[in-house]
């Protein structure tokens, strides 16, 4: 937890659980990102736990430096990735930084896969 201080007040601690879902919305509000995906922690926490993470597809990790956090998303089919990517960082970074007043210091994108449209969708793109 990230602890902000100021002259004669109190201290205010800010929990990775917040910092994540301001990652989260700042994600999926992007163009061309179709979910966030869990990975392996979300399936262990939804069999074992049977619930799922507040944080699916978001690893916050805050150091000195500011803080780090990791998205693992799935793309939109016909998306350009490397776009994409770019986008939910700058996205990403705005919305912790305004919404928490820390600094972020890395945004991570991990790629897990593309959302391909199923074929009752595709026909009806194509009328």
């Amino acid at each position: 937890m990230s602890t902000a201080t100021r002259p004669n007040e109190g201290s205010v601690k800010i929990s990775d659980d917040v910092i994540a879902v301001c990652a989260i919305n700042a994600a999926l509000k992007t163009e061309g990102v179709a979910s966030l995906d869990g990975g392996f922690s979300n399936a262990l926490s939804r069999n074992i736990l049977g619930k799922d993470l507040v944080s699916k597809g978001i690893k916050v990790n805050q150091t000195e430096d500011g803080v780090e956090i990791d998205v693992h998303i799935i793309v939109k089919y016909h998306a350009k990735i490397p776009a994409v990517a770019w986008d939910i960082q700058e996205n990403v970074k705005n919305e912790v930084q305004n919404m928490t007043e820390l600094s972020v210091s890395a945004v991570n994108i991990h790629v897990q896969g593309v959302e391909i449209p199923s074929e009752d969708e595709t026909a009806n793109d194509e009328k």
